[in-house]
């Protein structure tokens, strides 16, 4: 007889399709934190969020005209992946020490906690090809687009027009989701 193996934390949210649930700015995709942060307890109940200060209690870091940026750890079951994330302008851009303000620094920590969410599993597909190295014009190297694979259809990871303030109920697509990119 052989028995079946429990499956893994990590396995159970890489299987959640957060398609439907993202916007884009511009070429990047964003999970709300608040979908994240939801489907992350959905599953491990007990999880945490840890913002990391610097040695004079700011929950950033910064180091003057290169920029300000902020850590964050999200701990589950015991196990804990942090993120580190540069305070961005709206051309994702780091922003100096000397012109940053609160809500740049609010706004960093809830992507921030995203990742780390994703280092656990939970939307992780959104950032394939985010590391892709530059070309000599600076341009990042075309990514393949990437797909969530139910078990019934496919859908796109791209633009829903959901967003935090002005989404409407989410369409269900399915809970057992297998991510893959598309061959070229």
């Amino acid at each position: 007889m052989s028995e079946k193996k429990e499956e893994s934390t990590f396995d159970k949210l890489f299987k959640i399709s957060v398609a439907g649930k993202t916007d884009t700015k511009g070429k990047f995709t964003y999970l709300s934190w608040v979908y994240a942060w939801a489907e992350l307890k959905k599953i491990a109940p007990h999880s945490s969020v840890k913002v990391y200060e610097d040695d004079q209690g700011r929950p950033y870091i910064a180091d003057g005209d290169k920029g300000v940026f902020v850590k964050v750890g999200v701990i589950v079951n015991g196990l804990e992946h942090i993120s580190y994330l540069p305070c961005m302008n709206f051309s994702n851009k780091a922003i100096k020490e000397s012109d940053v303000n609160m809500m740049d620094i609010n706004k960093a920590i809830q992507r921030a906690t995203v990742k780390a969410i994703g280092l656990h599993g939970l939307g992780l597909y959104i950032y394939a090809g985010e590391d892709l190295p530059e070309d000599e014009s600076g341009k990042k190297a075309a990514k393949s687009p990437v797909k969530a694979k139910t078990d019934t259809k496919v859908v796109e990871a791209k633009k829903s027009g959901n967003s935090f303030r002005n989404s409407k109920k989410p369409e269900v697509v399915s809970t057992k989701t297998a991510v893959e990119e598309e061959e070229l």
